[in-house]
């Protein structure tokens, strides 16, 4: 069986593709950190547009791999 993992924080999308025979297939990290940086601090708002316009194009990437 094959699983797709998709797991976010307040400043980080990971995405991932796990098989019960052959273990992980792929995955995908993207951090915000150095967006919020400039801040001192996450962002609410900016976190949740960022998540957004990411979260698809991690999933294509994992799963062309």
């Amino acid at each position: 069986m094959r699983v797709l993992g998709i797991e976010t924080s307040c400043d980080e999308t990971g995405i991932a593709v796990f098989d019960s025979d052959e273990g992980l297939i792929a995955d995908a990290i993207y951090s915000q950190a150095e967006m919020h940086a400039r801040f001192g601090g996450v962002v609410p708002e900016l976190a949740s547009r960022d998540h957004i316009r990411k979260t698809l194009p991690l999933i294509r990437e994992v799963l062309s791999a």
